[in-house]
């Protein structure tokens, strides 16, 4: 009797096993839908976290943890030593997704590689013109056309970038969710096809997920691929529930409809932490929100009308009206805890008759009309878009200049504002690496002005020989003096109202595990669980 009972407990104890580790789908509400899949022609991070993050993989990624470089699908490469040859090793039996659409025959090999970035920097690539008038606004505002002379395969597995010039950044700027791998066997099979739209509608990576379906405004869904490269997910099934209004979004996950909610208002994370049954995860954000003033606009073409409107606006009540004294003032372009972040540079200050003296010595004593453009939902880098504009159109009224608020579309919002059609624009920037030039080039240089990311739209010479000269070498020293110059030329020509740095969180239900939020505003599930 004793054997039979042991066995029993054994059997139950196997039974048991299995069901305490099957995989359960997660739910993620997110704010809005993405621009669409096709990465490379955005710069939004809602687009790179429906896109890059889950769907795709780039060479290299950044280790969070660690804070550097990390192998993704190179898992090793090398440097010459005159900085102007990388040499990429690709991980071998790498699979691209397989679909009801497209069925790859090889894995991942260098013309993969080689076809991703031609597609972005050769004008007679097939692909290039494909992306419209929206163009690969990282690869141009990070110089990127400039900078690579030659992508070449070597081999099956070896890929070789050489450089025109030494670059500090090359293989950081790898990280970013534009530099994705995509698949030239499908772009082969679409282009032949006729059907290059697909490439931007189903996407094809080789990433954890694959796109299952898309309702815009929606959800979007994905699968989890069997034969990911990675460690598989721990889910089985993951969903984004598009839920623009961040109040929302909270009483989703309060109700169980979703498992995590992101981009939750101060409000909404100070009541989760109250309730038993949500967790709230967070940690200082490499992100940036401000006010861009539009130089190609006038009056804001002229430097003392625009340090005006700095003097003009209450930073202090705005931060703690719209994020509740969870975001820190922001002064330069990038958080403090960077390196290189320069101390030595003073806010504006708020002073209403310092403001009207300036706009009268620029010829504007009566003040002026301008417009406020800002997106109708919350987000990590402006909780409350509503409120904000309207604090801002109340202390610019104070020293006579009429606003009139724009409550613009997202997706249309990025659109007209690359193109340049703002006055003033309420913005943000989340960093993908640490790298202060991650601020620098796409948002102040030349280049930038170019791809539309610069949305100041101000090219002076001598910024963007010190943003160049910062990239030259990997002397953090001679770096550091470089971007210092930098941020007090961008302070002085007051190129921005300067908002704050804010606290990146989340909501969760307390049966999730392994969630980590990411100080860039990027998305990883790989190691996340739902009991």
């Amino acid at each position: 009797m004793r054997f039979k009972l042991l066995a029993a407990a054994t059997l139950t104890a196997v039974a048991i096993a299995p069901a305490l580790a099957v995989a359960k789908p997660l739910t993620v509400c997110t704010e809005s839908s993405p621009d669409g899949f096709d990465v490379v022609q955005y710069n939004s991070l809602v687009t790179t976290n429906a896109s890059a993050d889950v769907i795709f993989n780039s060479l290299v990624s950044y280790d969070e943890a660690a804070k550097k470089v990390a192998p993704a699908l190179a898992d090793k490469w090398d440097v010459s030593a005159d900085g102007l040859t990388y040499t990429f090793h690709l991980r071998p039996n790498v699979q691209f997704q397989t679909t009801d659409y497209f069925k790859p025959t090889r894995p991942l090999n260098a013309d993969d590689v080689v076809f991703t970035f031609s597609r972005m920097l050769d004008d007679n690539n097939p692909w290039h013109k494909v992306a419209g008038a929206s163009g690969f606004p990282h690869a141009q505002s990070m110089g990127l056309v400039k900078l690579i002379k030659s992508v070449s395969k070597v081999d099956d597995n070896t890929v070789k970038f050489e450089l025109n010039e030494p670059n500090a950044t090359f293989v950081s700027i790898l990280t970013m969710g534009f530099a994705s791998i995509y698949s030239s066997e499908y772009a082969d099979q679409l282009l032949k096809a006729g059907k290059q739209v697909d490439l931007n509608a189903k996407p094809i990576g080789t990433g954890p997920f694959v796109l299952k379906s898309y309702t815009k405004e929606s959800i979007i869904r994905y699968d989890v691929i069997p034969t990911y490269w990675g460690p598989k997910p721990k889910i089985d099934r993951l969903s984004y529930a598009i839920t623009p209004d961040a109040a929302v979004r909270a009483q989703k996950v309060k109700a169980g409809e979703c498992q995590i909610a992101l981009s939750p208002k101060p409000q909404d994370v100070a009541d989760a932490k109250q309730d038993k049954s949500l967790a709230v995860v967070q940690t200082p954000a490499f992100m940036t929100a401000f006010v861009a003033l539009n130089t190609q606009k006038k009056p804001l073409d002229n430097q003392k009308v625009r340090a005006a409107l700095n003097m003009a606006f209450d930073r202090t009540s705005y931060l703690k009206a719209v994020f509740d004294n969870t975001a820190t003032p922001a002064n330069n372009p990038y958080p403090p805890n960077t390196w290189s972040y320069d101390k030595a540079v003073k806010p504006w200050p708020y002073d209403t008759e310092k403001a009207k003296k300036l706009l009268a010595e620029a010829g504007y004593p009566n003040g002026f009309e301008t417009t406020i453009w800002v997106r109708p939902n919350g987000s990590v880098l402006n909780p409350n878009p509503k409120a904000g504009a309207e604090m801002l159109q109340a202390d610019f009224a104070k020293i006579g200049v009429k606003a009139d608020v724009k409550v613009i579309e997202w997706g249309e919002l990025i659109k007209q504002a690359k193109q340049g059609q703002h006055d003033t624009l309420f913005m943000g920037w989340a960093g993908d690496n640490g790298d202060p030039d991650n601020y620098l080039s796409p948002l102040f240089s030349c280049n930038a002005v170019k791809s539309g990311i610069n949305f100041a739209r101000y090219c002076d010479p001598e910024l963007d020989k010190l943003i160049a000269q910062g990239k030259e070498t990997s002397d953090q020293g001679k770096r550091t003096k470089a971007y210092e110059a930098a941020q007090q030329i961008i302070h002085d020509a007051a190129l921005w109202i300067p908002l704050g740095y804010p606290t990146a969180a989340a909501i969760t239900r307390t049966n999730v595990s392994g969630y980590h939020v990411s100080p860039f505003g990027r998305q990883n599930f790989g190691a996340v669980v739902v009991q």
